[in-house]
């Protein structure tokens, strides 16, 4: 298994989940479509544009003129319609799907030294993935860990949220619950379920240079049964005025309290 410049890792295995993933790739929006194409440009399929981001656009026009790839100019009618959304940015594009890497392989692959990982517990709504993608690249995160069942793929939607963010960050399937977490363990990553209440403060946890965050989905929260098999549970301390955070707002206030974490003595 070898990483590309990004660091990103290319696996062959391919679980039950995502098997019938579309092979294809719709991303829309400037910062996107340009990261996608600054990492693999082999991938890119095909290309709509309107005319006013031609200039924006010659590094990769002429790439596509080299390597035979179609691209078209036009009309903001139909790049509405290409994207599904009005959020295009003046450019779509097709681009092949990058698989999740598995969980053992992920971890072969590593460099040693601080890493944080995020797993998200059924987060499925594409706008907050992509919140979080774009807070796990601004922070370093290693990887966006998927449960083995889960549906959550990268989206058109998500990645233009993300503004470059999914080409930073690798996501990674994860095996069943229990031996996610005794690989992770054996890693040297400790597993922290971030609940409402009833956890401790996370600005008070002690310095943890391989971490991983398990975040629960937007209405139901996590999984009772991981948050308990996690080796710590925080909370994020606040003035109660609110139930709780969204979970990409969250997410980023969690990150934040890792990256600038007391170093050891």
């Amino acid at each position: 298994m070898a990483a590309d410049p990004y660091g990103r890792f290319r696996g062959t295995r391919r679980p039950p989940a995502d098997e019938e993933a579309p092979r294809e790739l719709r991303l829309y929006g400037l910062n996107a479509v340009r990261a996608a194409f600054a990492r693999r440009p082999e991938a890119l399929r095909k290309l709509y544009l309107a005319e006013a981001r031609i200039p924006a656009l010659q590094p990769l026009l002429k790439w596509c003129v080299a390597n035979r790839v179609g691209y078209r100019v036009v009309g903001e009618d139909d790049l509405r319609k290409l994207a599904a959304s009005a959020h295009h940015e003046g450019v779509v594009a097709d681009l092949q799907r990058e698989p999740p890497v598995a969980l053992d392989a992920w971890l072969a692959a590593l460099p040693a030294g601080p890493q944080c990982a995020i797993w998200l517990d059924g987060v499925g709504n594409p706008h907050n993935l992509g919140a979080i993608l774009r807070s796990a690249a601004h922070f370093g995160v290693a990887a966006i860990l998927l449960p083995h069942a889960s549906n959550l793929a990268l989206s058109g939607a998500a990645a233009r949220v993300a503004e470059g963010g999914a080409e930073a960050v690798p996501m990674v399937r994860l095996d069943d619950d229990a031996t996610s977490l005794a690989q992770l363990g054996e890693a040297g990553f400790a597993t922290v379920a971030t609940v409402v209440e009833g956890g401790d403060n996370v600005f008070a946890m002690p310095p943890t240079d391989r971490l991983v965050y398990v975040l629960g989905a937007e209405g139901e929260g996590m999984d009772r049964g991981l948050a308990a098999r996690c080796d710590r549970r925080v909370s994020i301390p606040g003035t109660g005025a609110v139930e709780s955070l969204n979970v990409a707002a969250a997410t980023a206030v969690l990150l934040a309290a890792w990256w600038n974490r007391p170093a050891r003595p």
